[in-house]
C-alpha cells in the first residue's frame, strides 16, 4: 500500500549529552550531516557512554509508523545498508514491526548511523550516511523492487534523499505520477531547503502531499525570500498553489509545529487553512521528541491510504507522534494498541 525510500540508519542515543553538544559545537533540536569535525563522535559514544541503539532513518521511521496501524507487509522500505551487525538490527526491527524491507546490501561497507544527543526533551542529531547514500537506481527498478512500486498506492520520499543522487527520487516521483500514484515528500530538515532548493523545486511539481515542520517551512520561505517567512498558513498556501503536473489531485501541504497546532492547506481551498490543535502531554509523559515528526507522517499516511477523512488522518498522526514521544527514540508501544 505504501512504498518508502530513504537512508536507513541506526540511531545511537545518548542522554545528558550537553557536554557532547558543546564539544562538537552542535545545536539543540537540529539535524546535520557529519563533517570532519564530527568523525570521532561515534567511537566516543561507544567507548565512553551508555548507548541505546534504535532503528532509525527518517523514511524508515515513517514506514514503521504506518505499519503500526496497517496489516503486516502493507509497507515496503527500500534503502542501502552494509553487511554488518547494524544492518541485522534494522532487519530485525522491521520484521518485528511488519515492514517489508528490500535493502540493497553492499558487502564490506558500514551501515549508516545517527548520533542522537539528548538533553531534557531536546535532541541534536549528527548523521554519518556511510553506505546509506549509495543506493543504486538499478536496485529501485530491479525485478524484486519494481513490482512493489507498481502495487503501491503511495510513494513516500524523505528529503534527505535529495542530498545525494536526487535524480533517483525525481525519476521515481515522475514515474509514480504518470501511474496516478500519490507522491509524498517530507522536507526532513531545515538545511535541505537551504542547501538543496533546486532539487526540491524540480521534484515538487510531482508531489501530491508535502509534509514538513515549522522550522523547515521557515527555511523554505527564507530561501525563496517570502515576504512573511514565519507565517505558517501563508507558506502552506503558497506551496499548495505551486505548479503541479497531476492537476486532478489538489496538493495538500501539512506543517507540524511540535506541541503547537498543525496547519493543513489544500489547493482546492487554499484560503481556508485547517488548524488542528495538538493534545498537550504531561511533562512526565515526554521521554524523547526524536522522530515525532516521522511518526506523525506514518500515522497520517496509514490512515490516508485507508481512505480516512483528512481530520482523522491528522488526528492519527498526532496520536502516533504522542506515542513515539513517550518512548526511547522512534519506537511504538507493543503489543499494538488501536489508535485509529
Amino acid at each position: 500500500m505504501i512504498f518508502c525510500v530513504g537512508h536507513p540508519l541506526i540511531d545511537m542515543q545518548v542522554r545528558e549529552a550537553a557536554g557532547l553538544i558543546s564539544k562538537y559545537q552542535l545545536k539543540a533540536d537540529d539535524a546535520i550531516l557529519a563533517n570532519k569535525a564530527h568523525e570521532s563522535i561515534y567511537e566516543e559514544l561507544e567507548r565512553e557512554h551508555k548507548v541505546v541503539y534504535v532503528a532509525g532513518g527518517a523514511a524508515q521511521n515513517t514506514a514503521r509508523g504506518a505499519a503500526y496501524i496497517l496489516p503486516p507487509n502493507s509497507v515496503v522500505f527500500v534503502g542501502c545498508v552494509g553487511d554488518d551487525q547494524l544492518a541485522e538490527q534494522l532487519k530485525a526491527a522491521n520484521k518485528r514491526e511488519g515492514v517489508l524491507d528490500i535493502y540493497q546490501v553492499k558487502k564490506g561497507q558500514k551501515t549508516g548511523a545517527c548520533a542522537v544527543l539528548i538533553t531534557g526533551h531536546h535532541r541534536s542529531m549528527v548523521t554519518t550516511l556511510r553506505v546509506a547514500k549509495d543506493l543504486d537506481e538499478e536496485h529501485i527498478w530491479s525485478p524484486t523492487v519494481a513490482p512493489l512500486i507498481d502495487a503501491a498506492r503511495i510513494v513516500y520520499l524523505e528529503g534527505y534523499l535529495l542530498t545525494h543522487n536526487p535524480h533517483i527520487s525525481i525519476r521515481l516521483a515522475k514515474k509514480a505520477t504518470a501511474a496516478n500514484k500519490i507522491v509524498v515528500l517530507n522536507l526532513s530538515a531545515p538545511y535541505i531547503p537551504r542547501l538543496h532548493l533546486l532539487a526540491i523545486q524540480e521534484i515538487l511539481p510531482y508531489c501530491d502531499i508535502l509534509i514538513c515542520n515549522s522550522a523547515e517551512a521557515q527555511a523554505w520561505a527564507e530561501a525563496l525570500a517570502y515576504p512573511e517567512p514565519t507565517n505558517i498558513p501563508f507558506i502552506a498556501k503558497t506551496i499548495a498553489l505551486l505548479p503541479k503536473v497531476n492537476a486532478t489531485l489538489p496538493r495538500i501541504v501539512i506543517i507540524t509545529h511540535g506541541a503547537q497546532s498543525t496547519t493543513v492547506v489544500s489547493a482546492n481551498n487554499p484560503d481556508v487553512p485547517r488548524i488542528y490543535p495538538v493534545q498537550p502531554l504531561k511533562e512526565e509523559d515526554i521521554v524523547d521528541t526524536n522522530a515525532a515528526g516521522d511518526a506523525f507522517a506514518g500515522g497520517f499516511l496509514g490512515a490516508f491510504v485507508m481512505s480516512k477523512t483528512l481530520d482523522v488522518c491528522v488526528e492519527t498522526g498526532h496520536r502516533l507522534a504522542a506515542m513515539c514521544v513517550g518512548q526511547e527514540g522512534p519506537q511504538y508501544k507493543w503489543p499494538k494498541v488501536d489508535i485509529l
